[in-house]
């Protein structure tokens, strides 16, 4: 469950980003506590992108402020979020696919032992490490100096996950992380992103997939055009009413009912189709246009 009778991991007040005289964030507030799954959802071009890097340490607010843990922070760099226990796993991982898991893992912050000329990786406690931190994540790798490229985009996604956790991330900031994986592997990351809640960790979940977001998260925070639509407990909205508001529940419905004039028009007609299919439907509007 999360705590919340201390301050927020995370919090998140009012904050604007402007690219010249493009608004890319308006006065965008949300808030994680531990324990707790907070889901930015929103379509393309709703901001997401924006307010992670903000977030991560890549741009800095143009108005508003960002609080860890109760304090006031000035990210001029992503190391100083690092510092600060705000990890960002991105949709592309940030992996390359021809190193080893133990090489992915550890990349640039490899454990040494020895001075100067005379430093060397520490090979053996990094492949066990390796090995280990992705066995409590329900994955067995076997072999930890089999190359990245030979999982699945599941794994490497936890593969991503773990590596962060392990160098002492408080906040998890996930990137679509579903976004290219099958339901089997996509089912594999929720899972690990439930274990980080119950770890206590604070996840901020990125995605416009309502189908992965609502098993997992607690609150909902929903973006579009770069202002905040509202923030909701779950239990006070269903999936469909999330589904809704983030597909515009206005032009969905004005959508439907032009696909039915142009059924019932292909219907009186004669054109004999009298009953379309929604893709049959979708191409008679075109038609139509």
């Amino acid at each position: 469950m999360a705590a919340k009778d201390g301050p927020a991991l995370i919090d998140v007040q009012s904050i604007s980003k402007f690219f010249g005289s493009v608004i890319a964030l308006k006065e965008i507030s949300m808030i994680c506590h531990p324990g707790e799954v907070m889901c930015l959802l929103g379509d393309n071009g709703a901001g997401k992108s924006t307010l992670i890097k903000t977030l991560s340490g890549v741009h800095k607010p143009d108005e508003g402020r960002i609080l860890i843990e109760g304090e006031p922070v000035d990210f001029d760099t992503p190391r100083d979020a690092l510092d600060r226990g705000i990890a960002t796993v991105y949709q592309d991982l940030a992996m390359v696919p021809l190193m080893s898991v133990t090489r992915n893992f550890f990349m640039g912050r490899e454990p040494a032992e020895g001075r100067g000329l005379l430093q060397r990786i520490r090979i053996g406690h990094a492949n066990t490490t390796a090995r280990e931190e992705m066995k409590k994540i329900g994955i067995d790798v076997r072999d930890p100096t089999q190359a990245v490229g030979t999982l699945s985009g599941g794994e490497r996604q936890c593969l991503a996950i773990a590596r962060a956790v392990y160098f002492g991330a408080k906040v998890l900031i996930l990137d679509e992380p579903t976004s290219a994986l099958g339901v089997k592997q996509a089912g594999v990351v929720l899972r690990y992103v439930a274990q980080a809640k119950a770890r206590g960790l604070g996840v901020i979940f990125i995605t416009h997939n309502v189908h992965h977001a609502y098993p997992v998260a607690d609150r909902f925070t929903m973006l579009n055009r770069g202002r905040s639509l509202g923030t909701f407990e779950k239990k006070d909205i269903s999936r469909e009413e999330v589904l809704g508001m983030m597909a515009g529940g206005k032009d969905l419905d004005q959508l439907t009912s032009e696909l039915e004039e142009f059924q019932r028009a292909d219907t009186a007609g004669g054109t004999g189709v009298s009953q379309l299919e929604p893709g049959a439907a979708a191409e008679a509007a075109v038609r139509a246009s």
